[in-house]
């Protein structure tokens, strides 16, 4: 089978199934495994690089307003391919390429390639996805282990606190985003309380007075498609406005910097690594209410108020 994935989490889906040699495209975001990075990349930004987030909301807003895909398809190299099956999702349509960017391209294929469309909510709706991508290829058996190995790494978390932490997510900063579908439940399953995350809904976009308001006592910023060094420079170089220096997480230093690529914003296995690096910054909040600059060996950094 040829099999190409069009968006980062299926990739990590497809590799953890065993199926390295089937896939035969990826995306330009396509990281992880490292093996991923070998991988013909047939999915493109059209976003120029290096852009702030401002900037980015800007342009994705711009691209919503004139229906216009974010994404450019490589169609030679999907010629040349041929795949059998594509991977895809319908739930983000500025995360990553969607069943409509396909559409363009099947006119100049020889053959219609199978399309599989993920669309997932919840954490269950994940592991479901982990199911369905192991059916659509053959690894049905792998890819029921794979979710029972999951579930138990999840069971085995179990945490007992004193003080369950309230929790604020941030999926960008500027201007706010709050994060949504599975990462209020991942706080929940690692013993915290999501101030202003709905489980199961969409992430949306709030302003600072709403997050003034709920005062969480320890926020992770996780902007989609950053890692952990990309989230430092941030935290350093946005904007920030006054009310930053009045929340009691950030008067605490109990702000964390996390690897929202790895772990939060692709609804992979790895998200399983997620719920645990939320457990661990739990339980040390749970231990102490306040916490000096920390660097520590999970993925993530603390920072205190300037």
């Amino acid at each position: 089978m040829r099999i190409c994935s069009f968006l980062p989490s299926g990739t990590e889906i497809l590799f953890a199934l065993g199926l390295d040699d089937s896939i035969m495209g990826v995306t330009f975001e396509c990281d992880y495994p490292p093996q991923a990075r070998t991988k013909p990349v047939v999915v493109l930004s059209k976003l120029a690089p290096g852009l702030s987030q401002c900037e980015i909301d800007h342009q994705v807003k711009s691209y919503a307003a004139r229906r216009e895909s974010l994404y450019r398809l490589d169609t030679v190299k999907l010629q040349e391919i041929e795949p059998d099956l594509i991977v895809t999702q319908e739930l983000c349509h500025v995360c990553a390429a969607s069943p409509d960017d396909v559409g363009a391209v099947f006119a100049k294929l020889q053959r219609t390639p199978e399309i599989l469309a993920l669309t997932p909510r919840t954490v269950e709706d994940v592991f479901n996805d982990v199911v369905a991508v192991g059916i659509a290829t053959g690894r049905q058996q792998q890819g029921r282990q794979l979710v029972d190995t999951l579930r138990a790494r999840i069971k085995a978390i179990s945490p007992e606190l004193r003080h369950r932490p309230r929790v604020l997510c941030l999926e960008w900063l500027d201007p706010p985003f709050v994060g949504g579908h599975w990462v209020p439940e991942m706080v929940s399953l690692a013993g915290g309380i999501d101030v202003l995350g709905r489980a199961g809904m969409r992430s949306y976009e709030t302003d600072w007075q709403a997050i003034v308001e709920c005062n969480p006592d320890l926020i992770l910023v996780m902007p989609c498609g950053y890692h952990t060094h990309e989230v430092e420079q941030e935290l350093k170089t946005v904007r920030l406005p006054h009310e930053w220096g009045q929340l009691r997480a950030v008067r605490d230093g109990n702000v964390f910097a996390t690897d929202a690529s790895s772990h939060f914003s692709r609804p992979g296995p790895r998200i399983v690594d997620g719920i645990e690096v939320m457990a661990e910054f739990f339980q040390r909040y749970s231990r102490s209410a306040t916490r000096k600059f920390v660097r520590t060996d999970q993925p993530g950094r603390s920072f205190m108020a300037s």
